[in-house]
């Protein structure tokens, strides 16, 4: 009986243990922006928290939070942060205290969508050192494209990851860290564009036909590591396996973590679970529908020289009737 209660005690160290050293994921979301059904940080983060959670194969506590946390110390023993919110609405709040972290703790840190979007001096000073790459004013653009992504082969975050066919507001022209890492790669040309968004360079405009990293990572010198992803706009994307697993396989990667054999464990999310947690719009609140053949089948967008979108900017538009 001692033996079977020593062995019982064991056993229960080791379930302690292991508890304890569940990888701590912070997700660190911005307010409600746009139109209902995109920038949906708030849903976006909660569903990629849930299926972190949900699976077994990595020891993950996710966690999700509202802007930058008032208490700081939920993020202090964090092994990863994530944000996903409007430019530096959240990051803004915490510029010092992140740095920090990364510094001292070595921290994972993915930033997303538009979260990306730094001033350039805050994107040379933090996010290069800490992520690899931002989007540079004057250098980067955002237009709206059908991307075929394909993962890095042969690295981690590639593991599982299925076919990636998506129209998103996939910011390109990405201004890198030396040693960044492209982990999720697709080419812009006439056919895949759908429109030219606010934002158009003649540097964008001369990448037609150049392959493009959407999602980049960095291994830091003291081994910490980053992540950047530009998609995020539409949250229907979320839907998409291919698309989830890549960036659920990164943040693993970014908390310090082995991704699985065969990729994080995810799966299929429903329309249901797509409409949990959206931002409230009143009666202007759209039900997200599951990502269909009809949202990647287009008639392309032209082109444009930077003169021309400017020019199409300049007129009128028509009323709708």
């Amino acid at each position: 009986m001692k033996k079977i209660i020593n062995v019982l005690l064991t056993l229960s160290f080791l379930w302690s243990a292991s508890a304890k050293k569940a990888t701590k994921i912070v997700f660190l979301h911005g307010g409600r922006s746009h139109a209902s059904g995109d920038h949906e940080f708030k849903a976006g983060s909660h569903l990629l928290a849930k299926h972190l959670n949900k699976q077994s194969a990595v020891s993950i506590n996710a966690i999700v939070n509202a802007g930058w946390p008032k208490d700081e110390s939920i993020i202090d023993d964090a092994d990863a942060i994530v944000i996903y919110a409007d430019g530096t609405s959240v990051i803004g709040k915490g510029w010092e205290k992140m740095d920090q972290l990364v510094k001292n703790n070595q921290v994972g840190v993915v930033f997303m969508h538009y979260a990306v979007h730094p001033a350039v001096e805050q994107g040379e000073k933090y996010y290069l050192p800490w992520i690899g790459g931002y989007f540079k004013n004057g250098i980067s653009v955002n237009p709206f494209w059908r991307a075929d992504i394909k993962p890095m082969k042969g690295h981690e975050t590639a593991r599982g990851v299925g076919p990636i066919d998506a129209v998103d507001e996939f910011y390109f022209n990405i201004s890198y860290h030396p040693e960044a890492l492209f982990l999720g790669t697709a080419t812009p040309n006439e056919k895949n564009l759908h429109h030219i968004n606010n934002i158009w360079t003649r540097a964008a405009y001369l990448a037609k036909g150049k392959k493009q990293s959407l999602l980049w990572g960095i291994v830091r010198p003291d081994g910490g590591r980053g992540a950047g992803f530009t998609g995020g706009h539409h949250h229907r994307n979320w839907a998409i396996d291919g698309y989830r697993q890549l960036i659920l396989n990164t943040i693993v990667w970014v908390a310090g973590q082995k991704v699985p054999p065969g990729g994080v464990p995810t799966s299929p999310v429903t329309e249901d679970e797509l409409n949990e947690q959206l931002d409230d719009y009143g009666a202007r609140t759209n039900r997200v529908k599951l990502p269909t053949e009809a949202d990647i089948t287009f008639t392309p967008g032209p082109w444009m020289t930077p003169e021309e979108h400017a020019e199409s900017r300049r007129k009128p538009k028509k009323k709708k009737k």
